[in-house]
């Protein structure tokens, strides 16, 4: 069963509860998403610590129970 773009959000703000986070289903299916995520705790890391942050608080579930995610990372101006 595909994740919800909610259980996404959820996981990634109980790591970041700063994060401003916006899901768009690319397919329609519930299985290919992407989120950009903005957050002060990117601040002065590069894009791949910003991206290994957001996927660490998907504790693994990347390439399994979540299939696919197109991921955009932002500091807030």
């Amino acid at each position: 069963m595909p994740m919800s773009g909610s259980e996404i959000e959820g996981m990634i703000l109980a790591a970041l509860p700063d994060a401003t986070i916006e899901m768009t289903d690319l397919a329609g299916d519930g299985d290919h998403w992407a989120a950009k995520v903005t957050s002060a705790s990117f601040a002065g890391m590069s894009r791949v610590q910003q991206h290994k942050l957001v996927y660490g608080a998907l504790q693994g579930k990347m390439g399994g129970v979540l299939h696919a995610l197109q991921l955009t990372t932002a500091v807030p101006n």
